[in-house]
């Protein structure tokens, strides 16, 4: 369980994204919102990728799948293109961070 604490945290901090937020949008700051979301999931993707996790690769369908319910909250279903969307954000995220894990222990190691 402590093996996999930041992985627990960061999933719950991208589910208070998802449902917290388009709490306090307006109809007319989804795109804005949007935005934000897609930015913090890259963000969150990001240091998901530092931490060495073998499972980490697996954050982007998590993502995706817990984007899903949101969809037909508040969102329609024209939206669920964004679950792709977010997958693919979280994908890149993770990419950069294990890239730059690498250039840090690389340095270490010099």
């Amino acid at each position: 369980m402590k093996k996999y604490l930041m992985f627990y945290i960061l999933s719950v901090v991208q589910v208070l994204m998802f449902y917290i937020l388009p709490l306090f949008a307006g109809p007319t700051d989804i795109m804005g919102l949007v935005v934000l979301l897609i930015l913090s999931t890259f963000i969150i993707s990001m240091l998901m990728g530092i931490y060495k996790y073998k499972i980490k690769f697996l954050f982007p369908f998590v993502v995706a799948i817990i984007f899903l319910p949101s969809v037909f909250i508040y969102y329609n279903d024209s939206a669920l293109v964004h679950a792709l969307w977010y997958c693919v954000v979280s994908f890149l995220g993770i990419s950069i961070g294990s890239l730059i894990n690498l250039v840090i222990s690389c340095v270490k190691k010099k």
